[in-house]
């Protein structure tokens, strides 16, 4: 079976693509969700964040406070890329898990920072969704009800559209003016015949 990458920029509609896909059968495995969830569950990976980044940053309930991670790792570059040498690897684990379970033609990965986290290596291709940057503001904001500066900050921090596009075999436009549908179907229609 083939896995497949999922990424693009914050915005540009990346979890809408890979719905599209599913309601074809395509099994997703979204990577972000996975950290969030594992960072909540594997007990190891709880110590070792603990140890990086003090008992604190997990709530009475034991929840992690990912606004206070956010606020320690957001311009602290060393900080997060240790983080992310934490979390990653459990991610990796978790998605191998998950492949085994899975019959179809071929699986999508979802992830933000599929170059930036190493998550494409394994992978047999990568797809990209890309729209403009003043558009992946505008719906960034209206879907997390974020500030301008701090989603332009996002940005900063995330690989530039060009460079995703690049590396990707594939590029999805999402610019609310290409029918997305049809450029859904194409690379759905080419993966499945490659």
């Amino acid at each position: 079976m083939r896995a497949v990458g999922l990424t693009g920029g914050i915005g540009s509609g990346k979890t809408f693509v890979a719905s599209l896909f599913n309601k074809l059968g395509i099994p997703v495995y979204d990577a972000d969700s996975a950290a969030k969830q594992l960072m909540n569950t594997n007990s190891e990976l709880k110590h070792q964040l603990q140890q990086l980044l003090g008992d604190d940053i997990y709530t009475k309930e034991e929840n992690l406070d990912r606004k206070k991670m956010s606020n320690l790792i957001f311009n602290n570059d060393e900080l997060r890329k240790k983080v992310n040498a934490l979390v990653h690897p459990q991610v990796q684990l978790d998605f191998e898990k998950w492949l085994t379970l899975q019959n179809a033609p071929f699986i999508l990965k979802e992830s933000a920072i599929m170059y930036e986290a190493g998550a494409d290596k394994g992978l047999d291709t990568v797809i990209c969704v890309t729209a403009p940057v003043e558009l992946r503001i505008k719906r960034t904001v209206a879907r997390d009800n974020s500030d301008v500066a701090k989603v332009h900050a996002i940005i900063q921090a995330q690989m530039d559209d060009e460079t995703r596009n690049r590396k990707c075999a594939f590029v999805i436009v999402n610019d609310d003016q290409v029918a997305l549908l049809p450029q859904v179907l194409s690379v759905y229609q080419k993966l499945l015949n490659g």
